[in-house]
């Protein structure tokens, strides 16, 4: 008899996390530009883990009591932190062997969110093939969280949530009645040929050249940088992929 097949999902805003929320779940946070991109570079260069905090006063209470902390709003880095959410601050120098603290303008709001689900697991075109190779091997539902912008749809987002859910239908493990994934993997298919290409449309992008922080956008939409896979586990993310 075949052996039946675990769900797949996309779930395109937080604003309707609750219609796909299910404590069996894997969930992929997915926030490409950049909240993701970042935590997969810090922690591929040397971060020892990266603590998800969810609003400005919890990041700034862990500066006072010593952490290093990377926090922004709206692009912007906030008064008090060591630096903001570019890939590119977390160089092997200033991060290797580190705890650093992580609040974002949507992203790490969503690492809470899902903290009821049997994991949660960080998403980048960073580490595609190994977060998809992880996946296929766990044996249970996944649903891809896109962190979209302040609840609206994101383009980046779900175009990168269609690359995974392609992989992850094409391994023969998993199975999607979901117009979101079927949506998503249709973005990804009119995109992929020229993703940099067809990210300069997103607003996101445009968000980020109005701060002049749209340096990374070529490096967050390269695939396989790095093998990490970080999963938030103990109130921090930390790397299985040796594990």
């Amino acid at each position: 008899m075949e052996k039946s097949k675990n769900r797949l999902e996309v779930c395109l805003s937080p604003a309707i996390y609750d219609k796909h929320a299910d404590d069996k779940n894997i969930v992929v946070i997915v926030d490409i530009l950049r909240a993701t991109s970042s935590i997969c570079a810090a922690i591929h260069n040397g971060v020892k883990s990266i603590i998800p905090v969810a609003t400005v006063d919890e990041a700034r209470e862990m500066k006072q009591r010593g952490y290093m902390v990377a926090s922004e709003r709206d692009g912007y880095v906030l008064d008090f932190a060591d630096f903001g959410n570019s890939p590119f601050n977390f160089t092997p120098e200033i991060v290797a062997g580190k705890e650093i603290v992580y609040s974002t303008t949507n992203g790490t709001r969503c690492i809470h969110m899902a903290s009821h689900s049997k994991s949660v697991v960080i998403g980048s075109f960073l580490n595609i093939s190994s977060l998809a190779g992880w996946l296929i091997q766990q044996n249970a539902p996944v649903l891809i969280f896109c962190a979209s912008w302040k609840d609206r749809f994101s383009l980046e987002d779900t175009v990168f949530a269609g690359a995974l859910a392609e992989r992850l239908l094409d391994s023969g493990k998993f199975e999607s009645i979901c117009d979101a994934t079927t949506a998503s993997i249709d973005l990804w298919n009119m995109a992929k040929t020229d993703l940099f290409g067809y990210i300069q449309k997103a607003a996101q992008k445009g968000r980020l050249a109005s701060k002049g922080l749209d340096d990374c956008i070529g490096y967050c939409l390269t695939e396989d940088q790095t093998g990490v896979i970080p999963v938030f586990q103990e109130d921090r993310l930390t790397d299985i992929s040796s594990v």
